[in-house]
Parts: structure tokens; sequence; C-alpha cells
């Protein structure tokens, strides 16, 4: 089964934990866009989505599915996206399709976060995948050398040779060589730094739920 049958998996899965007649919040990348295909379906039986990303939300609308602004929409009873890692409690490191800030928000307004991914995403410990940081442009170099005291390398994320520019006009570090033993703090201490928007671990926004697409089927992960 190749890696894109099992994002379809876990996206079709998902739909089992939308809750008919209400918002849906709504991440962003590959295994995302699979569920997004899959929430067409039942357009007609949810209120609409609040999604995290400009390239989630022009997705959602080529559908026919309305899109909400965080602040018209309250709590919503489930946030479902996907993960670059996640650990054995739930933590996970997202923010591959630079959408962490936006991600975060909509985590923190949803009663429960469902992730999606598949197998290859389940790590023992977080800091494989380099680690996205969402920062103010004027602080990057700062915050780089605050990683290289904590013995990461970090790295401007580029795209056509500039570097990358977010939905919300910033700019993302990548770093890498970091063994993230607690999620949780490593978290707190990082979004404290002057100039750092959102770090790309998911700790205090932690996965509820994970549902895994293996060979064998969706498994169901609860944390």
């Amino acid at each position: 089964m190749t890696q894109d049958e099992l994002k379809a998996m876990v996206g079709r899965a998902a739909l089992a934990y939308v809750v008919p007649g209400e918002l849906v919040g709504v991440g962003t990348g590959s295994t995302v866009n699979k569920f997004i295909d899959e929430l067409g379906r039942m357009k007609d039986r949810i209120a609409g989505a609040v999604s995290s990303s400009a390239a989630s939300t022009a997705r959602l609308h080529a559908l026919g599915i309305a899109v909400y602004d965080c602040n018209e929409a309250g709590e919503l009873a489930v946030y479902i996206d996907g993960a670059d890692e996640i650990d054995p409690c739930g933590h996970m490191v997202k923010g591959g399709g630079a959408a962490l800030t936006r991600e975060k928000i909509v985590a923190a307004q949803s009663r429960r976060f469902i992730c999606i991914a598949d197998e290859s995403k389940q790590v023992d410990k977080l800091g494989g995948f380099p680690l996205p940081v969402e920062v103010i442009p004027m602080a990057a170099q700062r915050i780089v050398r605050q990683f290289t005291a904590l013995h990461g390398q970090a790295t401007l994320r580029t795209r056509d040779g500039q570097p990358l520019v977010t939905d919300n006009g910033q700019h993302i570090l990548d770093v890498r060589g970091l063994s993230i033993d607690d999620p949780l703090a490593f978290e707190t201490e990082v979004n404290q730094w002057p100039g750092v928007v959102t770090v790309g671990v998911f700790a205090h926004q932690k996965a509820q739920v994970c549902l895994l697409g293996t060979p064998d089927g969706v498994r169901t992960l609860t944390f």
C-alpha cells in the first residue's frame, strides 16, 4: 500500500469524528487534503469549516464548503490535522506545511484534536523531523544563535531562493539535531523567546486521538 493510499484511508476514517450540524476545524497538508476531499461528500451535513491556512481554505471553497473566521466560530467540537511526528503521549511536531501558528490557534479553539497520519510519523521521541519555528524576520538570527546553544542547527526555510513567507507574513526556521525529552517544557520555553511566533511542538495542544494508517488498516491510538 502506498503512502498516498494510507493518507486517503485515514482521511476517510476521520469522517467518523466530524459532528453533524457543527463547524469542523481543518488543518493543512497532504494528509488533510485527503480528509477535505472526503469531507466534500458530507458537506450538506456540516455547518462549515474553520481553516488553518489559505491553501486549505481554497480547497474547501472549491468543494462548496463554507469557511468561517475563527473569531466568528466560537468553540469547535473537533480539529482534524496531520503531523510530521507524533510520540507515544500524543505530542506532535507540526509545521512542515508552514501553517503551524494557525494550526495551533484552531487546535486551541477545539475540544478534541484528531491527528491523521501514516505510520511513518510515529516516533518514540520528537526531534528527528526538522522542527519548524515561525519567527518575526528581524529576530531570526538571534533565534538561530539560541538554538545553537541548545545544540540545534537552525536554517531559514526558502522557496525559489527567497525566504518563505507564511500566511502571517513571517519566516520559518527549521531546526535539526534536537532531541526533545520534555515536549511540554520545551514548547513553553521556546514560545517565550522574543521574536518566536510559534514553535512547532504541539504539547499544550496535543492530540487526543491519532488515526494511524498502516498496511493492515487504520490503528486508533488514544492519549
